[in-house]
């Protein structure tokens, strides 16, 4: 049985590590869930790919087909601002403060305790149930998911992944396309500029023309339409001279069933209208995905929780999260969460006590009917 008592105590010692990205690391919360699981026999592995930048996989049962379980061990810095300390966990009118405690300590702790409920009531598990800890996932996941994926250290048949608010249901996500693009001009001096090419100037048309594009997709149910950010911008040397150079970055998402190949060749259209002097690097691709909604994993998981009567709908992620990772590796992947929408990277963040509760029986409940039957029977033995 879930144990709220437990499971308010053990939230509290999660946003009471600082794992700041950048700032801190994961090495201390890594080996606070090591020495936490310890007691209830459940087996841990710590794996890093930087100093201190810790991972930890948990594991239970045994069986032919493995379903992970992902949240992650590191949050952005904590800022300014904070009626109660980022690092307290302080509890008030039902609420636990602190930075991460809705992303995604929140998200850890449930897991934590549905494992721990496992262990403590002795089900067994058709399948083997791990759970990655991960570093890294606010910076992009290099030092976490990523080479744990990459290296064969964690393979599964579905992945469930814990960094979501509302007890919503991530189905679908965004693709991303970050550029960086150089536009090269000519020096001279500021007071004859027609005997230079300024870079800037190019790039002030260039990036009228970008905002003016027109994507070609069809609507998504549960997408907004694709955009395109410009990022970042600098150029020039001094204020006296026509600029030789100027570079900007872009960031586009894009829609599943969106060719990213056509979106750059057209960027790149736009650029040689106004120059043929540029360059164009990719800094990061993350593939678009969607599950379907009839997948029976997927499926079982929408059982569960409504039997456990909690409102949630499927929705679609505008930005890139780590189900990126898993859909590139051929993973079936969903996203699940508790916490308050709007909460996450923000002052003053908290989880609800009865949140936190409510995800932990749902998440518990769900490990302990989840079944790999490919062959088409669900936990009941009902055809699919």
């Amino acid at each position: 049985m879930v144990n709220k008592e437990r499971l308010i105590k053990l939230t509290q010692s999660l946003i009471k590590i600082n794992s700041e990205n950048p700032g801190s690391s994961e090495y201390e919360i890594a080996y606070f869930i090591k020495d936490y699981l310890r007691p209830y026999g459940i087996k841990t592995k710590i794996y890093g790919f930087q100093n201190k930048r810790s991972n930890l996989l948990a594991w239970l049962g045994e069986g032919r087909y493995t379903l992970v379980l992902n949240a992650h061990l590191d949050t952005v810095p904590a800022g300014k601002y904070w009626h109660y300390p980022a690092f307290s966990g302080v509890i008030h009118k039902g609420r636990i403060y602190g930075r991460g405690a809705t992303d995604d300590k929140g998200n850890l702790a449930i897991a934590l305790e549905a494992m721990v409920d496992i262990a403590e009531e002795k089900d067994k598990l058709n399948y083997r149930l791990v759970l990655t800890a991960t570093a890294d996932e606010e910076s992009g996941s290099k030092l976490g998911i990523i080479p744990l994926l990459d290296k064969g250290l964690v393979k599964a048949d579905f992945a469930l992944v814990l960094d979501s608010a509302g007890f919503d249901v991530i189905i679908c996500q965004k693709g991303l396309l970050h550029l960086k693009v150089s536009i090269f001009g000519k020096k001279a001096h500021g007071a004859y500029p027609w005997l230079g090419e300024n870079a800037i100037e190019k790039a002030v048309y260039i990036l009228k023309a970008i905002k003016e594009y027109k994507f070609k997709f069809k609507p998504h149910p549960l997408l907004k339409p694709p955009t395109i950010n410009i990022g970042t911008i600098q150029g020039g040397d001094r204020v006296n001279m026509v600029s030789d150079w100027c570079q900007f970055s872009l960031d586009i998402r894009f829609l599943p069933a969106m060719s990213k190949s056509l979106i750059l060749k057209d960027i790149k259209k736009i650029i040689e209208k106004y120059t043929r002097k540029f360059k164009i690097e990719i800094m990061a691709i993350q593939e678009p995905f969607q599950i379907e909604k009839d997948n029976p994993f997927l499926s079982q998981l929408i059982r569960v929780l409504k039997k456990n009567k909690i409102n949630f709908s499927l929705k679609g992620s505008e930005g890139a999260t780590v189900l990126t990772f898993f859909n590139e590796k051929g993973i079936p992947a969903v996203g699940f969460g508790i916490g308050k929408e709007g909460l996450s990277h923000t002052s003053d963040e908290y989880v609800e006590i009865e949140d936190l509760y409510r995800g932990a029986k749902v998440l518990s409940d769900f490990l302990k009917v989840f079944s790999f039957y490919k062959g088409g029977k669900d936990e009941r033995g009902k055809i699919y």
